[in-house]
């Protein structure tokens, strides 16, 4: 976490250095990183999506040309460019000029890069974004077996994949100064997670140079039983299982300490032992301030946890080996928070002009964490029809924003024996109980479990 003293410090120039040169991205005049939404738009309806999502109020619509040119003070001080949103881009008919715009804009050190589903790419529309002047293009590819893919991408098939790497290839050497990067994006889930290496090393095959990987975000009740995540933090999983070992060691089961310790008020010398072991863990945990939450921990399916990071194991190996860049999300919540968003000095861009802060507080949507219901609203400050982009970014409000972001002094809210607590699962969000107003502490991002391009 940063300390008080140390955001101070950020928020002030230092001494004999220009403002734009502070050592946080967030507290400059300007946004570092953009992410423009072009489009609302899909011509595919996964399951995974937030647009699938029941009640999310999204609207489809394309940026106008005269919203994007309203972005062109900050993009001229922008590092990175990452055109997509809850669309695929590939259907916006001005993609090509809005990365040339962006190319003659920005410095030439910054990048313009977007996902994508890859079913419009053919050689042609290839070669016209690489001569546009893209950098980086990742390709959403969850699985290589034909039945999964259809299942989780929903209206594509893997053979698409195939045909984008294929069309990559051959426009690359119609324009050989093109130094596009490509990428791919695995979503993680229990019915795909065994072929994360192999999709790995077949992406490279073809051409990928990097990799990024998330978790599965269950919008839908049905689909929570898909997370291949923990729920118990990091730190949590660190210590039950340091204590775990020690039990086994002393002949001591504790996987019926509920019922001991609220139901059976008589206990044998046995039964009181086990009372008591449970209690010097806990208080253990109490002392370096870590959250546990016993329940689950008791129900922890450490087969499990070892398989995924078993898997993950082998798909860093992968990378290794073909020298993909790889970057792979937690096995569970982190203790250690950060927002790369906020951090990296980003701003969103919706498609209708509306800018926000972060992925996580973009669109209306109802997800499910930690066995309960979770409501998420937009947080807005400001449309470019009102307002210039610059004078969003520098608003009061805005900056407050990121400054209690970027404190991370978050409750471990996946870990708290207290849920579900009306701060962080009521409809409309207004603190969590360390009194934050930014509704951060069950972000995906922020906990290490989501992965994009930025």
């Amino acid at each position: 976490m940063i300390s008080s003293n140390s955001l101070n410090s950020y928020l002030k120039p230092m001494e004999g250095i220009q403002e734009d040169v502070m050592p946080i991205p967030a507290f400059r005049k300007h946004p570092s990183r953009l992410f423009v939404e072009l489009t609302t738009r899909c011509n595919l309806s996964c399951p995974m999506c937030v647009k699938q999502s029941w009640n999310n109020g999204i609207t489809e619509g394309d940026m106008s040309m005269e919203t994007f040119l309203s972005l062109s003070p900050a993009l001229s001080h922008a590092e990175a460019l990452i055109l997509n949103g809850i669309g695929e881009s590939l259907l916006h008919p001005q993609l090509e000029d809005f990365i040339r715009i962006a190319k003659r804009l920005m410095p030439a050190e910054s990048w313009v890069g977007f996902q994508s589903n890859g079913l419009l790419l053919d050689e042609m529309r290839a070669v016209t974004l690489m001569k546009a002047g893209l950098d980086k293009i990742c390709l959403s590819l969850d699985a290589i077996c034909p039945d999964t893919f259809r299942k989780i991408r929903e209206g594509g098939e893997v053979d698409d994949l195939d045909r984008a790497f294929v069309a990559l290839e051959h426009a690359r050497k119609r324009v050989p100064e093109s130094t596009l990067q490509i990428g791919v994006e695995f979503v993680v889930m229990r019915d795909n997670i065994h072929q994360l290496p192999d999709v790995l090393r077949w992406s490279a095959s073809r051409g990928a140079n990097f990799a990024l990987v998330s978790h599965l975000l269950p919008y839908e009740a049905a689909h929570v039983s898909q997370s291949a995540y923990d729920l118990n933090t990091d730190q949590a999983i660190e210590l039950f299982l340091r204590w775990k070992r020690k039990a086994e060691a002393e002949g001591i089961d504790f996987s019926n300490y509920f019922y001991l310790c609220f139901c059976k008020y008589v206990r044998t010398a046995e039964e009181q032992k086990i009372v008591d072991f449970v209690s010097e863990m806990m208080a253990e945990a109490r002392a370096k301030d870590i959250f546990l939450h016993v329940k689950n921990l008791l129900e922890l399916d450490e087969a499990r946890l070892q398989g995924v990071r078993a898997i993950f194991a082998d798909a860093q190996s992968v990378a290794d080996e073909t020298g993909l860049q790889l970057k792979l999300p937690s096995v569970s919540p982190t203790v250690e928070r950060r927002c790369d968003f906020i951090e990296n000095g980003g701003a969103l861009v919706s498609w209708d002009g509306t800018i926000h802060p972060c992925y996580f507080l973009w669109h209306r949507f109802i997800c499910h964490f930690s066995g309960r219901k979770k409501f998420v609203v937009p947080k807005e400050f400001g449309r470019l029809a009102d307002k210039g982009i610059l004078d969003i970014w520098n608003d009061e409000q805005f900056l407050s924003f990121r400054e209690e972001v970027i404190r991370h002094e978050y409750p471990i809210c996946s870990n708290c024996n207290l849920i579900p607590c009306e701060y962080i699962y009521a409809e409309e969000f207004e603190q969590d109980c360390y009194t934050n107003t930014v509704p951060c502490g069950d972000c995906f991002w922020c906990m290490g479990l989501f992965n994009c391009l930025q």
